[in-house]
């Protein structure tokens, strides 16, 4: 119980800006050169990979905002690897038949893995989506090693391809469910303050159907509180009655939430 009661006081991450909770995402322009999408997103030049080499075809791909991504692929890779902190990720994978010669359903068939995982058996782009047509395919990674290692295998006709390859972290999450003892939601805000000798943060959440949904940040050493620091968080419901609270003291050197994943919790509360 202390474990959670640690947890939900500190899932108050969202008081800090997105860029400071994860690392940014990894864009990677497979067989090309650094480029820049119409999101502004920057996309690396190759990188990360082992076998294959670059190759290109200059030709109109549909179904995407950016065909010049898909212009240049990695032909033939073995794998595609990048050191990340361990957590969760979605790996989108880039696709697009532009080869002539592989127009036809069973032209190149081939399979993907992410940690030694298969994620997609029997991939063929053409089968799947016709010619010079954008595919995306997306999986989920758990890395536990510091490396995200994504894999190609051929199965028959040419050989494998990626056009990019793009890695989100995903931040866990806590959900929060305040319900009165006959099963009705609360109707409030959570909130909370964080304090210590070198800052002071406060912030609410309005619950949406008695629920509050915040991200778990790892570490508080991470975001620079290095000295103890106090939580409070507290419920309210629209009348300002206070429903449920907690305060305590955290040593920074004893909070570390990295192996946790996406969790609930049911709170129960007496209506005033």
């Amino acid at each position: 119980m202390k474990k959670i009661i640690g947890l939900i006081a500190f899932l108050v991450a969202m008081s800090f800006p997105a860029a400071a909770q994860t690392q940014a995402p990894i864009r990677v322009n497979c067989g090309g050169k650094a480029y820049t999408d119409s999101k502004s997103q920057i996309w690396q030049a190759d990188t990360g990979f082992v076998g294959g080499i670059s190759e290109s075809f200059t030709t109109n791909i549909t179904g995407t905002p950016d065909p010049i991504l898909y212009e240049t692929f990695h032909w033939n890779p073995t794998t595609y690897s990048f050191t990340v902190p361990n957590g969760q990720y979605q790996v989108n994978l880039y696709f697009a038949e532009a080869n002539p010669e592989a127009y036809s359903v069973g032209g190149r068939i081939f399979n993907v893995s992410i940690q030694s995982q298969p994620v997609i058996t029997n991939l063929d782009i053409f089968a799947a989506v016709g010619a010079n047509v954008a595919l995306i395919k997306s999986a989920t990674a758990t890395v536990s090693t510091g490396t995200l290692a994504i894999g190609f295998t051929h199965v028959s006709g040419y050989d494998p391809k990626i056009n990019a390859i793009e890695i989100i972290p995903q931040q866990p999450s806590l959900t929060l469910n305040f319900k009165y003892p006959d099963g009705s939601p609360v109707s409030g805000s959570l909130t909370y303050t964080i304090t210590s000798s070198l800052l002071s943060l406060q912030g609410a959440s309005p619950l949406t159907n008695g629920q509050a949904v915040t991200q778990i940040f790892a570490s508080p050493i991470a975001m620079g509180i290095s000295t103890q620091f106090q939580i409070k968080l507290n419920l309210t419901d629209t009348a300002g009655h206070v429903l449920w609270e907690i305060s305590l003291a955290l040593n920074p050197s004893e909070v570390n939430l990295g192996a946790l994943q996406s969790t609930s919790l049911n709170v129960v509360v007496q209506k005033i």
